[in-house]
């Protein structure tokens, strides 16, 4: 599953019952051993121009960021960059290396969301090189809220509330509320210098890089789109195997799944070659794989709909997830990530409330009821 509040855990912690996943193929086999080995990828020269570089994420399941470096007349251009720790930095250092590159060779930071793994590195790579930060605006208004250590306890207080009325217990709010507040230290505050909207074309000499908004796991989630290349810089957007947390939360749009939804309907006649996800393995079949994860999202829904249907007298979200399928039992998840678990449900049945199909009864906890 994947920490909403500060910072990315592992997404894969969801198995809905009788879930039917077609395999997508590869687009490095090397890429896809490593994932499955627990070993960490090299370094890769994609196609001429571009390069794949893994950054160790600490802590993580994940293991691993996939920054992608393109080159440009007078340097190169990074997809993401990592946590903001001394290993992360040494590895993209040694990555760029590989490429023929030095950290001060990097012109811009293109980040795809506010998440740790994906901006936390960001701010050390301008200090050491000039380059400029691009990011969605939707994710630029959130940094100071998340990542300022003046206003970080109104987040924590926030989610407390939310954790509250989804009927966590009042022992277990506390437990959850603050639980990834260390994950903060992973990232260096750094102010985007360019706001990149829907649709804008990137000025990167040699590329015809295309802002695309995908909304959902995180407000400003970006991908890139090169149609001359064929490829998608994806994020976290679409991944090979494991899909992304999509919650509510208190910096999230008020209805997410919604948002994702539509932003993967977006991408999924997409006419590329080779999807270049930030986790895991590139692969070839983007509209096959959106069809899965859209897929994915309709059984778990039909489960959570079939939790308050056979509900009597209302049910809290706290009381749908500890009830739902998980990967591993749930006294075995961790609080980080029951607090994800939790904060996805809500994200579901906020949708299913949106489409007319629950109702909702605001109290301490809410409770959930068939619409009708």
């Amino acid at each position: 599953m994947r920490d909403q509040v500060a910072g990315d855990a592992d997404p894969g912690g969801r198995r809905p019952p009788q879930a039917q996943k077609r395999r997508v193929t590869p687009a490095s086999e090397e890429q896809r051993d490593a994932w499955q080995s627990g070993a960490t990828p090299a370094v890769e020269r994609v196609r001429p121009g571009l390069w794949s570089i893994p950054v160790p994420i600490p802590i993580n399941p994940l293991r691993y960021v996939l920054v992608y470096a393109l080159e440009l007349p007078d340097g190169v251009a990074i997809i993401d960059a990592g946590w903001n720790t001394d290993e992360a930095y040494d590895a993209l250092a040694a990555g760029l290396k590989v490429a023929g590159y030095e950290m001060g060779d990097v012109r811009a930071v293109l980040v795809t969301h506010i998440h740790p793994d994906h901006y936390g590195l960001a701010g050390r790579v301008r200090e050491d090189s000039g380059a400029w930060i691009g990011l969605h605006p939707a994710d630029a208004r959130l940094l100071s809220g998340r990542y300022d250590d003046a206003r970080v306890d109104e987040l924590v207080s926030r989610e407390r509330v939310m954790l509250a009325r989804s009927g966590v217990p009042p022992l277990t709010v506390e437990e959850l509320s603050g639980a990834s507040m260390m994950i903060r230290h992973y990232v260096s505050m750094a102010p985007p210098d360019r706001l990149i909207e829907d649709g804008a074309d990137l000025d990167l000499p040699g590329w015809d890089l295309r802002a695309v908004w995908t909304p959902g796991h995180s407000p400003g989630h970006l991908c890139f789109l090169s149609p001359s290349r064929r490829v998608l810089f994806s994020g976290d957007h679409v991944l090979a195997r494991i899909t992304p947390i999509v919650a509510v939360h208190p910096q999230s749009a008020p209805d997410p799944l919604a948002d994702y939804l539509d932003a993967l309907a977006a991408v999924r006649y997409f006419e590329v070659d080779e999807v270049l996800p930030a986790h895991e393995y590139r692969f070839l079949e983007l509209a096959e794989r959106v069809e899965d994860v859209m897929a994915h999202h309709g059984r778990r829904l039909a489960e959570i709909e079939a939790a308050v249907l056979g509900a009597a007298g209302g049910i809290a979200c706290w009381d749908v997830t500890t009830g739902l399928t998980w990967s591993r039992p749930w006294e075995t998840i961790p609080p980080f990530m029951r607090r994800a678990a939790t904060n996805e449900t809500l994200a579901h049945l906020v949708y299913l409330e949106g489409r007319g199909r629950l109702r909702r009864v605001p109290g301490e906890p809410d409770l959930w009821f068939p619409a009708a």
